[in-house]
């Protein structure tokens, strides 16, 4: 319960005590008492001066009031059984106490009686409504963030692989703030803000917590989602207060997940802007690096959508610093890899080498979702170690998804899709510059009846550069399905199932068109300016700036684009007839053929390669 609820009431309650002891103590009779020896009351009595008595609950006191009314009389009684008669004789009105119910005591506790009683009700009420999920409604303006004075994330730099440029980075952050001095004396400032920017999963959040584990200074912690409420001036608050408590135990680190959600560019939403978000983002803005500044702070935030950002919180002065958290290459990989492995018992023909160089594009969370899948796999098979097997079908698995083998294919279907994916695996390994085969599976995972694994370039990955030989020959693979199909069954057996290639050849195609300028008769010229909202994503729409007449002619493009691959993907499947039969039996017979064997198939047959485009 909120201490200064509870501070309020002891303080009620210490309150009511003083006022039931005033009034217990004060609130006696203030008539005077006399005391009568027994004869003279008996002598009053039977003059007719006394009309009432109460006598106490034991018969050895009497108390009336004194005839001429100026107070109160009390009378020690004797053990006379007679009394009881004479009273009734004189017409006497005799009144029994049952307790003694004149005490100070009784009275204060009579008095206190009841306010305790309900003190103690909204005492266990308020406390009830603390634990529940309107706990937040007497605090609504304060900060969310998580506190760590002593940090104790238990992540280190020594945790963290594969993204050594970014831990530089951070490592000098954290090298100011423990040697401060040293910087100071040659007029280095503390950067005041880091932007972690990078894919999801790359390992921006543990990039953070590592920061706050080498650190060793308070470590507050928030998402950008829990600044904004639907309530105008709470997410404004909430940021107030997060920084009141910065200020006071600088210097820190503040660390904003997701920063996004609060940092998008203002006034760039669908009929006005959101005043709650904005409000929020102003007073984010004016905190980072207003008019009193924030000395001893230090921000690192993190973000998967730099590009929706506004433009005054991504200056210097905020972010001084944006750290690009890529996918790791192959040495980051089998750092990760390693690191991952830590814990798991693995059998000897395990090779992380091996495995780094089958996942070109994975981040740090998929490596780690790999090897967990591997474990699980192991574990169910009631293995004891991890093998290169559980890897390999693991790696599969996050790729493609599980595995299939209950259902029923008849034997024209198995035929189909082994030669479908025959022919995708003949023409990917006989175009020259193309990424080698790395497995044919006829075995359906997830919504695909088969599937052909390639093993991308590392070079190509890393660098984002593809030639235009490279995407002709793209297409041509992925219309070697579709042309196995026809070439084997005939035009009026071609089945949907290249319903998926046809889309990526024509993406390509027009993209190779209008944005790479790879077309003869258009150009090197980029058609079509990209637009989009922020809130609904950049590539949402494409704003059309060219006439009817280069409308059709990129159209024209496209098409002998799509007919060059399609014409050369023929070529190489009619010239090598015999090895697409024979591979397509190997995979109707054993379901997977590895790139090995396929590498033999091509020796012995004296496959013939495809011409350059």
């Amino acid at each position: 319960m909120n201490k200064r609820w509870r501070n309020a009431g002891l303080y009620v309650l210490l309150v009511v005590v003083v006022i039931a002891l005033a009034t217990a103590f004060f609130d006696q009779p203030r008539q005077e008492t006399q005391s009568w020896r027994y004869s003279r009351f008996i002598d009053e009595v039977q003059s007719g001066q006394v009309e009432k008595v109460t006598l106490s609950s034991d018969r050895t006191q009497a108390q009336f009031t004194s005839p001429d009314g100026t107070g109160r009389v009390m009378v020690n009684l004797p053990s006379d059984p007679g009394l009881v008669d004479i009273l009734t004789d004189n017409n006497v009105d005799i009144t029994v106490q049952r307790q003694t119910d004149d005490s100070v005591w009784v009275r204060v506790f009579s008095t206190l009686l009841i306010p305790v009683l309900l003190l103690v009700v909204l005492f266990f009420v308020l406390r009830r409504a603390s634990s529940g999920p309107g706990s937040q409604a007497m605090n609504f303006g304060k900060s969310k963030a998580r506190v760590q004075m002593e940090p104790q994330t238990q992540v280190t730099f020594g945790d963290v692989a594969g993204i050594e440029q970014a831990k530089l980075e951070l490592a000098e952050v954290v090298d100011f703030l423990k040697n401060a001095d040293r910087f100071t004396a040659i007029g280095a400032k503390i950067p005041k803000g880091v932007l972690l920017v990078g894919p999801p999963g790359t390992g921006k959040t543990l990039l953070a917590k590592a920061v706050a584990g080498e650190a060793g200074v308070p470590f507050f912690s928030i998402s950008g989602s829990e600044f904004v409420e639907m309530f105008v001036g709470v997410g404004a608050s909430r940021v107030r207060d997060l920084f009141e408590q910065a200020k006071s135990n600088a210097p820190c680190i503040v660390f904003i997940d997701e920063i996004d959600a609060v940092g998008r560019q203002r006034g760039a939403g669908l009929g006005g802007g959101n005043d709650e978000r904005e409000q929020t983002l102003n007073q984010l803005l004016t905190e980072m690096d207003g008019f009193e500044g924030n000395t001893g702070i230090i921000i690192i935030a993190a973000t998967n959508r730099p590009d929706v950002l506004d433009a005054a919180l991504l200056r210097p002065g905020r972010f001084d610093r944006q750290v690009v958290v890529d996918r790791p290459d192959y040495a980051g990989r089998l750092e990760i890899l390693r690191v991952h492995s830590r814990g798991k018992t693995f059998a000897k023909d395990v090779d992380l080498e091996k495995i780094a160089r089958r996942t070109p594009g994975f981040t740090g969370a998929d490596l780690s979702n790999l090897l967990n899948e591997a474990a699980i796999l192991a574990a169910r098979r009631n293995l004891t170690e991890i093998s290169m097997d559980e890897v390999n079908d693991a790696i599969d698995r996050v790729l493609a998804g599980p595995e299939k083998k209950d259902r029923v294919m008849s034997e024209k279907r198995k035929s189909l899709v082994a030669y479908h994916e025959a022919g995708h695996a003949l023409i990917g390994a006989l175009m020259p510059d193309y990424d080698p085969v790395q497995k044919i599976s006829i075995i359906p995972r997830g919504r695909a009846g088969g599937l052909t694994w390639f093993t991308p370039s590392e070079e190509r990955l890393e660098s984002g550069l593809y030639s235009r030989s490279y995407l002709q020959n793209q297409m041509a693979v992925a219309l070697g399905g579709r042309l196995a199909e026809e070439i084997i069954f005939g035009d009026e057996e071609v089945t949907t199932g290249a319903s998926n290639d046809l889309q990526q050849v024509a993406r390509v195609a027009r993209q190779m068109v209008t944005r790479f300028g790879m077309s003869d008769k258009l150009g090197p010229v980029a058609l079509g300016r990209q637009q989009g909202n922020p809130f609904l994503g950049r590539d949402i729409a494409s704003e059309r700036d060219f006439s009817e007449q280069t409308a059709a002619s990129i159209d024209s493009e496209v098409r002998a684009l799509v007919d060059q691959a399609y014409s050369r993907a023929k070529q190489v499947l009619t010239n090598n007839r015999h090895i697409l039969d024979q591979l397509a039996e190997m995979l109707i017979d054993k379901e997977t053929v590895d790139a090995e064997e396929l590498q033999q198939l091509l020796i012995s047959n004296d496959a013939r390669m495809a011409s350059i485009a």
